[in-house]
């Protein structure tokens, strides 16, 4: 199932007989019993889904997300929160250090390039190294997110904070961090950190409305 091309969209009226043939809530049931089990029987999981909800509801459309995650670890209860950022966003990340900390949590922040790993030593080729493909300075020294991760869970962070990693960085670290992972600044250097903008612009728009014509043409 492709549940972003669906547009019957039972499961947000609560299911019932109008399931497409290969929803997941028909093809998996397995799957959705299971999720069940574990919100019922795992306090700690249904800890996170209720304080996530409750969050949710409170400060919908009116809350940022730098908020939510605050209001979400102080009703979760954290003490100690971990950030790890890209040195491009350092100065984002003191001022979303310097909130949290407003906010009463210990915090600790890691850079990506802490442990000055040399690009080379990764194995990369030399014409990825020093300069982009299209001509910006991007130095010889490696992002490590193994190491930020590693190195927050020697800290005994409850919570990780993701600010700016690059696209398969954050997927590293989110593999190597045993505290729970959220991302308040997901990077888009040309969009001012604004993924979505790529999607919702006046020529998304046109590209797509004319990929859709195709499509009904075939």
């Amino acid at each position: 199932m492709k549940c972003a091309y669906c547009s019957v969209l039972a499961c947000v009226f609560g299911g019932g007989e109008r399931l497409p043939a290969d929803c997941p809530m028909s093809t998996s049931s397995d799957v959705m019993v299971k999720a069940k089990e574990l919100y019922e029987g795992d306090v700690e999981v249904r800890e996170l889904a209720r304080q996530s909800s409750i969050v949710e509801a409170t400060g919908y459309m009116e809350w940022p997300r730098l908020r939510d995650t605050v209001e979400f670890a102080k009703r979760m209860k954290y003490k100690k929160l971990g950030v790890a950022f890209c040195i491009g966003l350092h100065r984002e990340a003191g001022a979303v250090c310097q909130v949290l900390e407003g906010f009463g949590f210990e915090v600790v922040s890691v850079c990506c390039k802490t442990g000055a790993l040399w690009k080379r030593d990764l194995g990369l080729p030399e014409e990825y190294i020093g300069y982009s493909k299209t001509g910006y300075l991007i130095g010889e020294i490696s992002c490590n997110p193994v190491a930020q991760a590693l190195y927050l869970n020697e800290q005994k962070t409850e919570m990780n904070v993701l600010v700016g990693l690059c696209v398969g960085h954050d997927v590293l670290f989110t593999k190597f961090s045993k505290a729970g992972v959220t991302t308040l600044i997901a990077k888009d250097r040309p969009l001012a950190h604004n993924p979505a903008g790529a999607i919702n612009t006046y020529y998304y728009s046109m590209y797509f409305g004319e990929l859709q014509k195709r499509m009904s043409q075939k």
